[in-house]
């Protein structure tokens, strides 16, 4: 080490108070070290709306994590069911997405007016009659009534739920970019602004 190498050094350890240079700092996630705490904290929020809302679906909370963090990652119904382990589970998949308050803009590109299915539902339509005035099937019927019952839940609560999510899945996030660039010498910080003309 030569004399202006050494001398970077001491400005380094007088700045920062540390015996050495580099330090690896291998464990730096707060609350989200794992992903398994990420995956509890989703279940914890999973829970309390099974408890809360008449849950339609026949996937485990387990299942219901996966569907969360793929949606959020940009899968596709059939992508998600894949990640499941069964291609065909893709229909099984919509419907607890939108039990989680995970709507896509395609689950209201209805083959009718969403407002007229709403004005039937306030006025206590049953389905058959809703199917009969809006001239569709009645399993269409059900597919948009749930959609509409759901974008009626967010809006009660005022998209807790699917806000929830969104914060334990940014906390990853940042946890995650906080950390990329965890191993450097520490000498950037310590000589910030200074002119040096060292050769390593």
């Amino acid at each position: 080490m030569d004399e202006k190498t050494a001398e970077l050094r001491d400005i380094f350890m007088d700045v920062t108070d540390e015996s050495t240079v580099t330090e690896r700092q291998e464990e730096t996630h707060g609350s989200l070290s794992s992903e398994t705490a990420i995956d509890d904290r989703l279940a914890d929020v999973v829970g309390r709306m099974r408890d809360r809302y008449d849950f339609g679906t026949t996937l485990s909370d387990e299942d219901l994590v996966t569907v969360i963090r793929r949606f959020y990652a940009g899968d596709s119904d059939a992508e998600i069911a894949r990640e499941l382990g069964d291609a065909s589970l893709g229909e099984t998949v919509a419907r607890a997405r939108i039990d989680l308050h995970l709507v896509r803009d395609a689950d209201e590109d209805a083959p009718f007016d969403l407002d007229d299915l709403r004005e039937l539902l306030d006025a206590d339509a049953s389905t058959g009659e809703c199917a009969d005035e809006l001239d569709v099937s009645e399993s269409t019927v059900r597919r948009y009534r749930r959609v509409v019952e759901t974008q009626q839940e967010r809006r009660t609560v005022n998209d807790r739920f699917r806000n929830e999510f969104e914060n334990v899945l940014q906390d990853r996030e940042l946890s995650d970019r906080m950390t990329e660039g965890v191993e450097e010498d520490g000498l950037d910080d310590a000589t910030e602004g200074m002119e040096t003309n060292v050769s390593f």
